[in-house]
């Protein structure tokens, strides 16, 4: 998709874009000065719960994800939004008021945006922050050793797939939208206070995929723990009915080439590790000297995490059952 884009910028002097059309990342990162750099990211999707409050607010926190995989602070944002010209208007309202509160418990402002018709409603934000470039994540600060970090659990697209179903306990949904409510603003002021390098948000590629593309951008493999992996409450139970999202399998044809499992796994565990997630955690490649303290301070803060695995020398992916 991005080939055109390249072809056209690829080799303009832009000593200034330190992330950008290179090695994918989750936002473009432009220096400003010394101590200043601007993270531009912008994401939006259709609805993923039947709330209409609860499906702003999602949106807003998954778009505003992304400059926290940076170590970035938002400040300002754009509502991006297609909505059906049917939509009763109280509803269009609500997903604006859920993504605007959600904003206003970030620290961000939105203000203003852009509004266009569509068969299915669309919703998301133009999410700008700021970042010290000296101190900034990015996929391709892993290290041989480092300890992998997951800061939410996982199975938000299974749930969500059982909600489309009309198989899921409203109990389970509610789960899920309070994880995907929530924002990952601790998480990146974890990583920064102890002074990490690699990163990322587990979105729409699935865990696998994400850490793949780490995987990839610092030329190391990682190792997956599976049994240290955390799941919603229910999310193994929806897997066994196979109520996956198409993106699931999307992503295991896409990077299952290189994930290797070690040991006898059911299909649906296996599919679990490719689930697409909206709005999820960042996955934290932490130093090892470093994890007891980071592990500790993160109990005090009463930010969740989990080891789930290690990167070590080579590449791709293995799983183990643990």
């Amino acid at each position: 998709m991005l080939r055109p884009v390249r072809e056209v910028f690829e080799g303009r002097d832009a000593p200034d874009l330190l992330v950008g059309l290179g090695a994918p990342d989750d936002a473009a990162v432009w220096r400003l000065d010394d101590s200043r750099a601007l993270v531009v990211t912008t994401d939006f999707f259709t609805p993923v719960v039947d709330d209409p409050y609860d499906y702003g607010a999602i949106a807003a926190a998954n778009s505003l994800s992304d400059v926290y995989a940076m170590g970035g602070k938002p400040f300002l944002a754009l509502n991006v939004a297609a909505l059906p010209p049917d939509l009763p208007p109280e509803v269009g309202a609500e997903i604006l008021r859920g993504g605007a509160e959600k904003a206003r418990e970030a620290g961000v402002v939105i203000a203003g945006g852009h509004t266009v018709q569509d068969k299915e409603p669309k919703y998301g934000l133009v999410a700008l922050g700021f970042v010290d470039p000296r101190r900034a994540f990015t996929k391709g600060g892993v290290n041989a050793g480092d300890a992998l970090v997951l800061t939410k659990p996982l199975g938000f697209g299974v749930m969500t797939t059982a909600l489309k179903q009309e198989s899921a306990r409203p109990e389970d949904v509610a789960e899920a939208v309070g994880w995907m409510k929530r924002l990952n603003d601790r998480a990146a002021e974890l990583g920064l206070e102890f002074e990490l390098r690699g990163a990322t948000d587990v979105t729409g590629f699935s865990l696998l995929g994400h850490g793949l593309e780490m995987a990839r951008a610092s030329g190391v493999g990682l190792r997956i723990d599976y049994g240290a992996v955390p799941f919603l409450s229910r999310a193994q139970a929806y897997a066994r009915a196979f109520t996956f999202p198409g993106g699931a399998h999307d992503n295991r044809k896409y990077f299952g080439d290189d994930v290797r499992f070690a040991g006898d796994f059911e299909e649906w565990e296996r599919m679990l590790l490719f689930d697409p997630q909206t709005s999820g955690g960042l996955l934290l490649a932490v130093p090892a000297e470093k994890l007891a303290a980071l592990l500790s301070r993160a109990k005090e803060r009463e930010q969740p995490v989990w080891v789930i695995g290690e990167a070590v020398k080579g590449e791709g992916i293995e799983v183990r059952r643990g």
